[in-house]
């Protein structure tokens, strides 16, 4: 799959506008109209600038779509496991990981369509490695611990919204860490 984080990019004619200006701009169009209201015009409308303007830093609607879930990663919490433990950790970053979604409710719909490539999205997953690691988990199975964690959280989001009950979700979490704290070697 193609991704902006791939390619070169490109310097600005005239700076007017920043990516994180455009970045945030977008983000908060998407938190308030949702994936279908999301254009490169209404953005632009927003920056009180031209759609032209924004493609000297994003080229398509994906790719802004793509810069504004890296951004959200970096709204994610995931404490190193010397600080936490590896349990209380992996707690932590669900629950940071829900109030992101609770936040953003567009995100479910596209985070796993898009590569994972952004710094922020790479800082996470390079934190979970080690946090998962700290578990017991080795190799691949450090990937599947986190991406268990992460898909529990954004299908409970997704299938009842943002309004899951904390309870509801708890229980759900701590059945999932039971199984996984059973398969680590630690």
């Amino acid at each position: 799959m193609d991704s902006i984080w791939s390619r070169e990019r490109r310097a600005p004619a005239r700076e007017t506008l920043s990516r994180t200006q455009i970045v945030r701009a977008a983000i908060e169009l998407l938190d308030s109209q949702g994936l279908a209201g999301l254009s490169m015009r209404k953005l632009a409308a927003r920056l009180d600038s031209g759609a032209t303007s924004l493609y000297w830093h994003v080229q398509t609607k994906d790719d802004l779509i793509e810069l504004a879930i890296d951004e959200i990663y970096g709204e994610v919490d995931l404490p190193e496991p010397e600080l936490a433990g590896w349990r209380p950790g992996a707690v932590l970053f669900a629950h940071s990981l829900r109030a992101a979604i609770m936040r953003h409710s567009w995100l479910p719909e596209v985070i796993y369509t898009r590569p994972s490539l952004g710094p922020k999205a790479l800082s996470l997953g390079s934190r979970g490695r080690i946090l998962f690691g700290a578990a017991g988990f080795a190799d691949r199975q450090v990937d599947y611990a986190m991406g268990s964690v992460m898909s529990y959280v954004i299908g409970a989001s997704r299938r009842a919204g943002d309004m899951m009950h904390n309870e509801a979700f708890a229980f759900g979490l701590d059945s999932l860490l039971d199984g996984l704290q059973a398969r680590s070697v630690r």
